[in-house]
């Protein structure tokens, strides 16, 4: 599966989102159908957001490991 990361332009109200932040996203097809991303946020858990929030970024393979979640 291939990893995917965005960066959080928006975060209205969302105290668990920084904004310029990079994250980590949850392959999620329905919720993406919706609009929606599965994005791990600052809580450590995974959580619905619209994906208007954020941007795709392309992020070097060697960068993945310092980017992804600790699981």
């Amino acid at each position: 599966m291939k990893e995917r990361f965005v960066v959080c332009l928006e975060n209205r109200e969302c105290s668990v989102l920084e904004t310029r932040k990079v994250y980590e996203v949850i392959s999620d097809e329905e919720a993406e159908r919706e609009g929606y991303l599965r994005v791990i946020d600052e809580s450590g858990e995974d959580y619905l957001y619209p994906e208007s929030y954020f941007v795709p970024v392309d992020v070097p393979h060697h960068a993945h490991g310092s980017l992804r979640s600790a699981k």
